[in-house]
């Protein structure tokens, strides 16, 4: 739930948004490979947030300001932050355990790692190598 932390601690966010998000990948890269781990990076346009982590529902569209919803197909209730990390999580174990991209098919905003990044996606997640 780092996503949720770093957006509730505004210290952090303001020095995020002050190295700029480049700087900040280096440092997580950085970190990772020091402790012999790999980030992995998935789409920026990945539709994390309106995308139910139960039944994979889409909704067209969510406001910024929408803090929970509820899922129309499967009825689930999610705390907005709470569900884009589990997607982001269930994206990256999809890229590390299969590699290529993390696209939703039904996007067509959506556009390949490979074409936005400088560098080539590397498998593995930090926080679950390890037993951590």
């Amino acid at each position: 739930l780092a996503v949720k932390n770093m957006v509730r601690n505004r210290s952090l966010a303001k020095a995020i948004s002050d190295c700029g998000w480049g700087t900040f990948r280096r440092m997580l890269e950085y970190k990772a490979a020091r402790h012999g781990r790999h980030l992995i990076v998935i789409d920026r346009w990945y539709p994390s947030s309106k995308t139910c982590s139960v039944c994979g529902h889409l909704l067209a569209r969510l406001s910024l300001s929408t803090r929970t919803w509820q899922c129309p197909s499967c009825g689930t209730r999610h705390d907005r932050d709470v569900n884009a990390a589990k997607n982001i999580l269930a994206a990256g174990l999809a890229v590390s355990a299969c590699g290529g991209d993390v696209r939703h098919s039904g996007s067509s905003r959506v556009r390949s790692p490979t074409k936005q990044e400088p560098r080539p996606v590397r498998a593995g997640i930090p926080v679950l190598q390890g037993g951590e």
